[in-house]
């Protein structure tokens, strides 16, 4: 998948592969549709992040959870 493009189902991909990374139990309250393209890059830049690291410890989970309610629209 080229993340390098800022469309809609890139957007959707990152979203779920971050809740599906950090196995975050209220799934449904991060929908994609929520990110703005405004925000693909920082959401890019959060989804890098979260696929290079195998293991978050619970601060380092609400970081990014509070990371991605700060990129909402």
């Amino acid at each position: 998948m080229d993340l390098s493009q800022n469309t809609a189902e890139n957007i959707e991909y990152m979203v779920t592969a971050i809740k599906d990374k950090l196995n975050v139990v209220n799934a449904g309250a991060i929908k994609p549709e929520h990110f703005n393209q405004e925000m693909y890059e920082d959401l890019h830049d959060l989804y890098l992040m979260v696929e290079k690291k195998d293991r978050f410890s619970p601060s380092e989970m609400t970081a990014i959870i509070e990371e991605l309610g700060a990129l909402r629209k």
